[in-house]
């Protein structure tokens, strides 16, 4: 029997609750896991809050879980000491590390990119939705939208790290000496979102029979009339007519 959206959405945020609760026992730096956990508590309400009016498919929400899946990972162990080296090397005999010549952990450039990967694809679902974008802006804006909030988070956790100062600090800012980590964090988001919506995009050439006509409507002028100084007129032209 298959399982409705709600059922579906009722699943997954139960089995999050399950690896939350088991991530929360013991990590490494509770402080770093209390601020860690900040935004994932404030992003979960949000959904949850937005569930009545917009309802996510199953392909979104698969992929915000398996996003915070590998955020609570890092959070338990404090993303720059993630064993994932270890683990690797129990199960095939190798280290991964010494494979690729990495001398830093590298799980946060992991979830980094995965924030672009997994959540383009969500985000631009609410484009499509909420703003009704169409065509060329359906891929283009949310890898716009990547880009600008992994700014935007790097700029917090510059602050938070001023604010919190000492081990704390730098325990979540993360940058295990590497001076361009900042960069190096958003391109890679960068790159997942891009790589995801081309999957979109390639998926969508297949299945979409208006694909193309689409594409074409969204970059043609909808108005040959300018805006800024000619809009403010008609606007000011209006408002006098109202009085």
């Amino acid at each position: 029997m298959r399982l409705s959206h709600r059922q579906y959405f009722l699943l997954l945020t139960a089995l999050f609750a399950i690896l939350w609760i088991a991530l929360a026992i013991d990590p490494l730096f509770r402080d770093d896991w209390l601020l860690e956990n900040a935004l994932v508590g404030a992003f979960i309400i949000a959904l949850a809050l937005s569930w009545r009016w917009f309802t996510f498919s199953r392909i979104s929400v698969t992929l915000i879980f398996l996003f915070l899946c590998l955020h609570e990972v890092g959070a338990h162990y404090t993303y720059s000491h993630v064993p994932y080296d270890e683990w690797i090397r129990s199960l095939t005999g190798t280290s991964l590390n010494e494979a690729m010549g990495w001398e830093r952990n590298h799980f946060d450039r992991l979830v980094h990119f995965s924030y672009g990967l997994l959540l383009a694809y969500p985000i631009r679902e609410v484009f499509m939705r909420v703003a009704n974008v169409r065509g060329f802006w359906s891929y283009f804006l949310p890898l716009d939208l990547t880009m600008s909030t992994s700014m935007i988070f790097e700029l917090f956790e510059w602050s938070a790290a001023e604010f919190f100062g000492g081990d704390l600090g730098m325990a979540y800012l993360g940058m295990q000496g590497d001076i361009w980590d900042a960069q190096k964090d958003m391109a890679l988001a960068s790159l997942g979102a891009l790589i995801a919506m081309l999957i979109t995009a390639l998926v969508n050439v297949r299945l979409q029979k208006d694909f193309a006509r689409e594409w074409a409507e969204s970059l043609r002028v909808k108005s040959n009339e300018p805006l800024g100084e000619t809009a403010i007129s008609h606007m000011l032209r209006d408002g006098e007519k109202q009085r």
